[in-house]
């Protein structure tokens, strides 16, 4: 069983919990743009690719796999979710499994409009959410909606672009900064749209991480829900495992629903009592370790699938009040 890491980036911590389960004789191979990407000094096999968008990366990424004969392929970058999605069949034909959801999934992931329009549909609560500036105008104007207001790219990833208007003079300036900055960045392909900007209700209130768990053919698994106790850069920095009957019954709507394909990441914030999902991220997040360390085990779940085993329950179950911190290693990225 060889199995390939793309985008590999910082993600060192989930390749190593890949490493535990698989035998001695598989490999993991990680590919990444960059040679100091830190998350390749944890691989058995190092190979750097060309950029997600470079027009020749499928074909390499299908090189490596027949060369390494990988059989499943576990992206980590959000901009690569919608280029894999799309090409499932080239990896199939080759042998290798890509571990992704369809590209109508990814769509509804990756354009967050589109995910509050589907978050509304299954009856789940999610931030008042325009991409028409003057609706937005209009909406304060009239009272429907108030300031503060987040302001962040419509297809997203990470903490790019996003920032707070805290009146009319802040929406109109911040509003006008993003678009441009969205145009000079990464993001400006992923962008397909005119109306690249999204422009929401700013909630403000405990934040809560899910790990929502399915298998290889999108049945809902289980639920893993952590408390953030803080954050850095964009990422949960110290979280607590905790049990919630209203935050699992919204973890599972959604992952009954969506029906994604393995690991989802879900943001949820409380006001009032009120949960409102903001983020739907089909992919190991940043929150992963937290759920992890507390006793859930999704790559022996995926290797466990791929050989068409059955997984036990209790890969999918977290122990409760289980707090964790994050901190800084330094690795050798000399190669």
């Amino acid at each position: 069983m060889n199995i390939l890491f793309s985008c590999a980036g910082r993600r060192r911590y989930l390749l190593k919990y890949f490493k535990v389960e698989l035998s001695n004789n598989d490999k993991v191979i990680a590919t990444d743009m960059q040679a100091t990407a830190s998350a390749l000094t944890e691989a058995d096999i190092v190979e750097i690719v060309p950029a997600v968008y470079a027009d020749n990366y499928i074909d390499t990424l299908t090189n490596i796999c027949v060369k390494h004969k990988v059989d499943a392929i576990i992206s980590l970058n959000d901009l690569e979710l919608p280029i894999l999605a799309n090409n499932v069949d080239t990896f199939k034909n080759i042998g290798t499994k890509v571990i992704v959801s369809s590209p109508d999934i990814i769509d509804i992931c990756f354009d967050k409009y589109k995910t509050s329009e589907f978050l509304t549909k299954i009856g789940l609560k999610s931030p008042k959410t325009y991409i028409s500036y003057e609706k937005v105008v209009n909406a304060l104007k009239d009272n429907s909606l108030n300031f503060p207001v987040i302001i962040k790219p419509r297809w997203g990833s990470g903490s790019i672009g996003i920032e707070i208007a805290n009146d009319f003079e802040d929406l109109e300036i911040l509003y006008n900064y993003i678009k441009k900055k969205v145009k000079k960045s990464i993001l400006a392909t992923a962008s397909v749209s005119e109306d690249s900007i999204l422009i929401q209700e700013y909630i403000n209130g405990t934040e809560y991480g899910l790990d929502i768990m399915n298998d290889l053919n999108g049945e809902l698994c289980g639920v893993s829900i952590k408390k953030k106790l803080s954050m850095r850069a964009g990422e949960t920095d110290k979280a607590v495992t905790i049990k919630n009957d209203e935050i699992f019954s919204i973890g599972r709507t959604i992952g009954q629903n969506l029906k994604h394909i393995a690991n989802l990441d879900c943001d949820i914030l409380e006001k009032n009592g009120e949960f409102y999902v903001l983020e739907l991220n089909p992919r190991f997040g940043g929150g992963y370790p937290f759920s992890h360390e507390a006793g859930v085990n999704m790559p022996k779940a995926i290797i466990m699938w791929l050989k068409n085993e059955i997984a036990p329950m209790s890969c999918f179950t977290a122990e409760v009040n289980r707090t964790f911190a994050k901190c800084d290693i330094l690795v050798n990225v000399t190669f």
